[in-house]
């Protein structure tokens, strides 16, 4: 596997000239000027990517990176740690909502423990989890730096790893994130907070569902790590290292991995969208490669779009987490290349353009 500067340094933006043919061939389809929209801006990116006229995106997965968090000690979550293992047993048993929604839409789902609190030993048996664990959940940000800046490139390539595993084993040729985790939602704005400079108050919402009382708590947790540890928002190591999570480690690594192979890759709600400002931060290159799946009700989500200029495709009321909006992206991302792929041409049509 290559050194993780390697990957950063040759992610190369979409060739512009595979933009501008795509978009002339867009044009010449029997469609009234670009009247599909969105789908057709799909259409035109996942084109660039593929550099063919004929992009496909039969093959999916989703990739889940589970963790735990040392900061859920601080009260910031309704739910104990034990629901971390909890819910892999779920996933393990294929009765979770991603199961259920990756399966519609003809799906992979890897399961890969980057930062479980516990061994895995029985699912990872069962093939069910992919046993890469940086560490046993990350340490107490509000104590301390939450991980040390090797584990934090560690779990970077983690991620890229579970690329080329997607790749190797499942011909994936589009990838959606997902992310697995009692607490995630405390580092993820706490990077969210330090990586655009908005206050942790209007970024910070209830997560699993906490009443006012645990999230005034929450928020001074996160204004104490952030005091604390000083990540620099220019180092998008240095951030994830002292106030972030393996999981969101291991997406930001999967987003990488992505733009690095040239894969389209859609991000997923919060969590996800964290590791996307990190995979930013490190190459703005990566953003050539993301898709925006969805609007998450965590009032930090929609900052984050913003802050990466991206739009997402569907805003259902999800902040579930594990991949769920962005499966569900996966139908408007094939509708993209069916168009693409099958629109008859004006004048194979024998429509006349303007019509």
């Amino acid at each position: 596997m290559n050194s993780l500067l390697s990957y950063v340094t040759d992610i190369e933006p979409l060739d512009v000239a595979w933009k501008e043919r795509a978009h002339e061939y867009l044009e010449t389809l029997a469609i009234p000027h670009w009247s599909l929209g969105v789908v057709m801006d799909i259409a035109k990116q996942l084109a660039a990517i593929q550099k063919t006229l004929k992009p496909t995106v039969e093959n999916k997965c989703v990739i889940l990176m589970a963790g735990d968090h040392g900061v859920v000690e601080e009260g910031v979550s309704a739910c104990k740690k034990e629901v971390t293992i909890e819910m892999i047993d779920n996933l393990s048993h294929r009765g979770a909502s991603i199961n259920a929604l990756a399966d519609t839409v003809h799906a992979d789902v890897m399961v890969v423990d980057v930062g479980v609190a516990v061994d895995l030993d029985d699912y990872v048996k069962q093939g069910t989890v992919i046993p890469w664990k940086i560490g046993y959940g990350t340490r107490n940000m509000k104590k301390g730096p939450a991980m040390t800046r090797e584990e934090a490139e560690k779990s970077i390539l983690v991620g890229i790893k579970a690329v080329e595993k997607a790749i190797n084993e499942k011909s994936a040729q589009l990838i959606a994130t997902g992310d697995l985790g009692i607490g995630n939602t405390t580092p993820s704005s706490a990077i969210l907070s330090v990586m655009t400079g908005q206050k942790v108050a209007d970024v910070t919402g209830r997560g699993t569902g906490i009443d006012d009382k645990r999230l005034n708590n929450k928020i001074k947790v996160i204004e104490k790590a952030i005091e604390l540890n000083k990540p620099d928002p220019n180092d998008p190591i240095d951030v994830l290292s002292k106030v972030g999570g393996y999981e969101i480690g291991g997406i930001a690594g999967v987003i990488l991995g992505c733009a690095y192979y040239k894969i389209p890759v859609i991000v997923d709600g919060l969590i996800s969208t964290a590791g996307a400002l990190i995979a930013y931060g490190l190459n703005c290159n990566t953003v050539d490669y993301m898709i925006a799946g969805h609007k998450s009700q965590e009032p930090g989500h929609n900052y984050m779009w913003k802050s990466l200029n991206l739009k997402p495709l569907l805003d259902l009321g999800f902040r579930l987490g594990e991949g769920t909006g962005a499966a569900l992206a996966m139908y408007i991302v094939e509708g993209a290349a069916a168009v693409i792929n099958n629109v008859l041409s004006y004048e194979a049509a024998g429509v006349t353009p303007g019509a």
